[in-house]
């Protein structure tokens, strides 16, 4: 096939996708000029108006994905034209719905709810086509992400071309075209010309792909590149496991997003090699043995979110770890006890998890704040602060307990609303915290109230410094530890000793310790934990040391640490200090 006829070609596949999904295309072509218009009047609306612009774009884009879910599968199940009709009009209805509904606000909620509808449909859009007939669905799969990848190359292509041209124009003729026709190009090509390409190259209903020969690449890229390097990750968290068991410890929390990511791509891997199981030895290894060696990493990551979860209560994020853990052990069930697979389970069963996690009683949003509901409780009846329900002040409460309270509040007045925590008065505002509970809000602390966050600064940095006697000034700080070249000196900052180490032809001349200097600061400032900053006197930052060799000046700029809110032990993170040197 020549070029003339590959355009064609290309031409004829462009129209059939207008004529085969018109709704979506619609739909994206919509997309694209509320994006150009909101660019362009954006500056000039008020706040709300701002947002509802950007509401009904994101409804429009939602609009487009389910177009396509909804044509898919009135083709996967052809109905009359009144059907046809009907299934637009009452997907036009939902959207109504949800613009009015479920987008009142851009929230977390609506924002983390939005994404995970798209999330559905997309999902949904890659199976119905397939319901009841889902011979070859792995190759089917496959054949939507190449052509989302072609898509992705003609699309890239086009762009950069167009923006060539423009940048050349602009060059010679000094035209000084506007940055924002760029992205305006970029909008044009990508939802007009590249959604009609992607969808130009969806497989047809009754596409079976009995004689589709599965890409060697592909094949290659999975068995021997992929299962590997999954292999090799799938010891090294072994070694890990192991190690807890001999010292007997709790996993560390990067534990559980590690495992949920590293074996949601296995179970993507499994899907994709099962078209070559009967031919791959490694791909037929891999898919018999990992599902079993994973259930023992699976179980280290429960024990790992408990530990957050038995802590610190139950959040949105711990919600969707918990969730999708259960799902990726039910698919390696699944893969153990399934000798012939019938993957399609797979994007079904994740669609339906999708789902459930944003809507219905037992939603992330509803399980997590009945868990912080029931934290705050808690906390409040052990201390004897809660009588039928009313809270009772304490000003002598630990601080521990403190910031535990301000964090559940702070959850709340961000990511929900204070009316949601049932336990506070009607109408509480966060100004009323000591009246209510005995004691100020404390600073939100992330990860559930471990430690909180200090810092001194020198007051003003408009002041003179006295380097009167000393040959070098150096400006160094705890975060770089290359050495400095001063005269035939060279000073180093060593991060394993929090030390300033200064030498001479390889021979040590003194060594300073920064963190107990930092610290000596902190114990004498004797912060309270709500005094996250401070500015502090010039002389007060100022230190002094020599030996028979050397002299120094530190003078501190700025020390960052953090406190243990437990137990109020002091950490320095880094320190930012003037070094003055003089050789004796």
């Amino acid at each position: 096939m020549n070029v003339q006829d590959k355009i064609k070609n290309s031409l004829i596949n462009l129209r059939k996708s207008i004529q085969r999904f018109p709704i979506t295309i619609l739909a994206s072509t919509v997309l694209a000029i509320l994006l150009i218009y909101q660019r362009e009047v954006f500056s000039r609306l008020t706040g709300e108006e701002q947002e509802t612009l950007i509401r009904i774009s994101m409804v429009v884009g939602l609009g487009m994905i389910l177009s396509l879910a909804i044509g898919l599968l009135l083709e996967r199940f052809p109905k009359g034209i009144g059907v046809k009709v009907g299934s637009y009009i009452l997907g036009f209805a939902f959207l109504i719905f949800y613009y009015f509904m479920l987008l009142k606000d851009i929230n977390m909620v609506s924002a983390t709810r939005y994404f995970a509808t798209v999330i559905f449909l997309i999902i949904a859009a890659f199976y119905v086509l397939k319901l009841k007939h889902d011979i070859n669905y792995e190759i089917f799969v496959i054949k939507v992400f190449f052509a989302i990848f072609l898509t992705l190359l003609y699309c890239g292509v086009l762009f950069g071309g167009v923006v060539a041209i423009l940048r050349t124009i602009d060059g010679l003729f000094d035209i000084n075209i506007d940055e924002k026709y760029y992205f305006y190009t970029f909008l044009i090509v990508g939802f007009i010309f590249g959604a009609s390409m992607f969808l130009s190259k969806v497989p047809e209903r009754d596409e079976d792909f009995l004689d589709y020969n599965y890409p060697r690449s592909l094949k290659v890229l999975l068995a021997y590149i992929v299962i590997p390097l999954i292999s090799i990750y799938t010891l090294i968290l072994y070694v890990y496991f192991i190690k807890i068991l001999v010292q007997w410890e709790w996993p560390k929390g990067l534990v559980s997003h590690l495992v949920i990511w590293y074996s949601a791509v296995s179970v993507g891997v499994i899907f994709l090699v099962t078209p070559v199981l009967e031919e791959n030895k490694f791909a037929k290894a891999f898919r018999t043995i990992f599902p079993i060696a994973n259930l023992p990493i699976l179980l280290m990551m429960y024990m790992s979110i408990y530990q957050r979860i038995a802590q610190y209560g139950i959040t949105e994020n711990r919600y969707y770890i918990v969730l999708f853990g259960l799902w990726i052990t039910a698919m390696m069930l699944y893969f153990i006890l399934k000798r012939q697979l019938k993957n399609i389970i797979i994007p079904i069963s994740l669609s339906i998890i999708v789902l459930v996690s944003v809507y219905g009683p037992i939603s992330s949003y509803s399980i997590s704040k009945l868990s912080q509901n029931n934290r705050i409780n808690k906390i409040l009846s052990d201390n004897g602060m809660l009588e039928n329900g009313n809270i009772i002040s304490n000003p002598n409460l630990s601080l521990n307990d403190q910031r535990e309270i301000s964090n559940v509040i702070n959850y709340f007045m961000y990511s929900h609303s204070l009316e949601d925590l049932k336990v506070l008065p009607e109408d509480f505002e966060i100004t009323e915290m000591e009246d209510t509970f005995g004691f100020k809000y404390r600073d939100y602390v992330a990860g559930g109230g471990n430690s909180t966050y200090f810092g001194y600064y020198i007051e003003t940095f408009q002041q003179s410094i006295d380097i009167t006697g000393y040959e070098y000034y150096l400006m160094m700080s705890s975060w770089n530890n290359a050495t400095v070249k001063a005269g035939n000196l060279d000073v180093k900052f060593d991060n394993s000793s929090k030390s300033i180490l200064v030498s001479e032809d390889n021979l040590d001349l003194i060594s300073i310790d920064v963190n107990e200097l930092a610290l000596g600061i902190h114990d004498k400032k004797n912060i309270q934990i709500e005094e996250f900053k401070s500015g502090e006197k010039l002389e007060d930052m100022t230190f002094m040391r020599e030996n028979e060799n050397i002299r120094l000046k530190i003078i501190f700029t700025s020390i960052n640490g953090n406190i243990d809110v437990s137990t109020g032990e002091a950490v320095v993170e880094s320190a930012d200090y003037i070094l003055l040197i003089d050789v004796k």
